[in-house]
């Protein structure tokens, strides 16, 4: 949103839409990847009262959790196999491909190609990513068991660790560092393995410490089977070192409790487990959950206590099908052989918070389209907020809106303009019938001040559990917030860069730097900004950098002037490996309108949706008005989206815009015009 231009009701020339033209990706970042660890007091967000997600990681993800899976290379090429895997989880870990003997079956010789194609292919497709694992007793070549010398074997695996960290640093959120060091049975001591026998029983902080080293921001994970039940001497003695650790200040950030149930499902005192490591400051995970029979009710009772812990990140299910299983016999997983949804997927799913699946046949894979028409048509609302003046702000146009939905409510900033300038303002409201009645809390009485502050975007980030509210000020500024619903907790302005990119700065004509768009996959996050001249611009960081770190600025896509002009949002589109661009372009009769463009990596060039004048993704030409027209232009606006985290995911049919819009007899000073709020309805959904 430019506040400088004076187009007012000008009538642009007939646009010759150009092919879009976009530049090859750069290498992906390699920088690291992690974000603070929450107080043990903090809580996780609730799901959002009315978003109910038909998929696992989609709804996991409404309450800032992953639910993942375990991946073998060796099954990629088996599409029931992969369909499922793309659909229905925003989690991945390598079976066996990132263990030492995988890794390093030679001492210093390593060789990463199954890794990496699991790691390459899950961040491609939006994919978080938990590091399986370094030190391990089994799995481990002869060499390295053969070791009798402390100094060999300690060098040995500091440089394991480092070597096989820094090949993923900034792509792994959450690394098993150590796992299965403890006994069975009753000791509650260290099992005997060639580390504890050559080293002692400190080569599980040296592992630890050498890890924080080589990933600084990855979080440190201690990893082990039957843990789970609180007063077993084998979860206590895990207990005692993770206290003492934490203690002396030895870098732990998390247990992984691996949960290979029997037919009965957890401990009656599993939750009391997750919840008394989580007191200690470190996050718990599940990390390679099945159930012999996959009882409905076991399922549920262990995401449920997964759900009740605050602290309580992700759940992983040790493979796809039952035929996946390292305990195949027993059937243990949500998707029998044929790859159909078993009743145990739909009480894991019920237990998030989810929507109720259909009852159908799953085993083909979903449409890359993910339900997506080549045309759109739209149902739109009457003006549903109007500026709001008190005695310190007389404001003319209300505009650039971003909203999320978040504990029973929809939060909506935008822009205000009038005539002493731009600035931000913040409403909330449980249903749009009360949008116009909502409380205007204008943000230059914030932190976040006076002066130009313009097109907000504001999202969740769920591994800093934090909010940020991104905006221009004639640089990429954001300010952070642990509480959306608080207008005074935002902070003071930072800027994502130090000036403007270079690249800008060459294209940007006499246009103006405008509409900052922050999206994040797996790996990576990326800043997508225009110029009102043809350009479209972005900038990543690795998720563990963010917010700082924004580099490889590129032109991600042009065309000309009018075409490509201001306002691109880019969201995921839930369920699929799709991702759906937005670019606010000006036609022919000088009104606004939004063309689209989908790729499947974020990183890529993008291919046309909706993008004419003819065939738009939103435009007055295939937009009706039940209550009158009382616009011409579909400008700036958001996506309702199916969540409020830093993925931008929205659902793949039923879709509504917030947009702006105005009398189509205003005219007269750009900055002045009469802008509303409406919302747009789909009304060709294809489901």
């Amino acid at each position: 949103m430019n506040p400088l231009k004076r187009l007012g009701r000008r009538r642009a020339s007939v646009l010759s839409l150009l092919a879009l033209a976009a530049l090859v990706a750069p290498e992906a970042a390699t920088a690291a990847s992690k974000a603070p660890v929450a107080p043990a007091a903090s809580k996780a967000p609730a799901a959002p009262d009315g978003v109910r997600a038909s998929t696992l990681g989609a709804q996991a993800a409404q309450s800032g959790r992953y639910f993942g899976t375990a991946v073998a290379a060796g099954r990629l090429g088996d599409g029931t196999y992969t369909g499922i895997l793309d659909r229905e989880f925003n989690s991945v870990t390598a079976e066996n491909e990132m263990k030492w003997d995988a890794t390093e079956r030679s001492r210093g010789q390593f060789s990463f190609g199954a890794a990496d194609q699991i790691m390459n292919r899950a961040a491609a497709r939006g994919q978080r990513m938990r590091g399986h694992t370094l030190v391990w007793h089994s799995q481990l070549p002869d060499w390295v068991k053969a070791i009798r010398d402390a100094n060999t074997l300690r060098g040995v695996m500091n440089n394991h660790i480092t070597t096989v960290m820094n090949r993923y640093k900034g792509r792994i959120h959450s690394w098993d560092v150590v796992n299965e060091a403890f006994a069975d049975g009753g000791s509650g001591q260290l099992r005997g393995s060639v580390f504890r026998d050559v080293l002692g029983n400190g080569f599980l902080e040296q592992a630890f410490r050498t890890a924080r080293t080589a990933d600084p921001a990855a979080k440190l994970c201690y990893n082990d089977y039957s843990i789970e039940n609180w007063n077993d001497a084998k979860t206590q003695g895990v207990y005692r070192m993770v206290r003492d650790f934490k203690a002396r200040g030895v870098p732990i950030d998390c247990v992984g409790l691996q949960a290979h149930f029997g037919a009965g499902g957890p401990p009656a005192s599993f939750q009391t487990t997750l919840s008394s490591f989580a007191a200690l400051g470190v996050d718990v995970q599940i990390t390679e959950l099945d159930i012999a029979q996959a009882s409905p009710n076991a399922y549920a009772n262990t995401v449920r206590a997964c759900m009740n812990v605050p602290r309580c990140t992700g759940i992983t299910v040790w493979g796809i099908r039952d035929s996946d299983s390292w305990r195949s016999g027993e059937n243990p997983l949500l998707f029998d052989r044929g790859g159909n949804k078993k009743p145990a997927y739909q009480s894991v799913l019920t237990s998030m918070g989810g929507a109720r699946a259909a009852k159908q046949t799953d085993a083909p894979a979903p449409r890359s389209a993910a339900a997506l028409p080549s045309r759109f048509s739209w149902s739109s609302s009457g003006t549903l907020i109007s500026p709001k003046s008190d005695a310190t702000h007389n404001i003319a146009g209300i505009k650039d809106p971003t909203v999320v939905q978040y504990n029973g409510k929809y939060h909506v900033f935008a822009s205000t303009a009038s005539s002493s300038g731009y600035n931000l303002v913040y409403l909330n409201f449980s249903d749009w019938s009360q949008a116009g009645s909502a409380t205007h809390h204008y943000l230059d009485r914030t932190s976040i001040g006076r002066g130009y502050r313009a097109a907000p975007q504001v999202f969740y980030n769920a591994p800093q559990r934090l909010w940020y509210l991104v905006y221009q000020t004639g640089n990429a500024s954001y300010s952070t917030n642990p509480d959306i619903s608080n207008p005074n907790g935002w902070s003071a302005p930072r800027n994502f860069y130090s000036s403007m990119p270079d690249i800008i700065r060459q294209n940007i004509g006499n246009g103006h730097w405008v509409d900052m768009w922050v999206i994040c996959d797996s790996a990576n996050c990326y800043l997508f900004s225009s110029d009102d001249n043809g350009h479209l611009y972005r900038s990543q960081t690795t998720v563990g950098q963010f917010p700082n770190g924004f580099t490889n600025t590129v032109i991600a896509a042009q065309d000309s002037k009018f075409a490509m002009f201001e306002a691109s949002n880019v969201y995921k589109v839930q369920g699929s490996n799709q991702y759906l661009l937005l670019v606010e372009a000006i036609g022919s009769d000088g009104r606004r309108y939004f063309r689209s463009w989908t790729t499947s990596n974020l990183a890529g060039s993008w291919t046309q949706l909706a993008a004419s004048e003819g065939n738009p993704f939103a435009r007055s030409n295939n937009v009706a008005f039940p209550s009158g027209g009382w616009t011409r232009d579909i400008s700036h606006g958001e996506m309702i989206r199916a969540g409020y985290d830093q993925t931008l995911t929205i659902p793949s049919c039923r879709l509504q815009y917030l947009y702006q819009g105005m009398n189509p007899n205003a005219g007269g000073d750009y900055n002045l015009l009469p802008w509303r709020l409406g919302l747009l309805t789909q009304t060709n959904s294809t489901c």
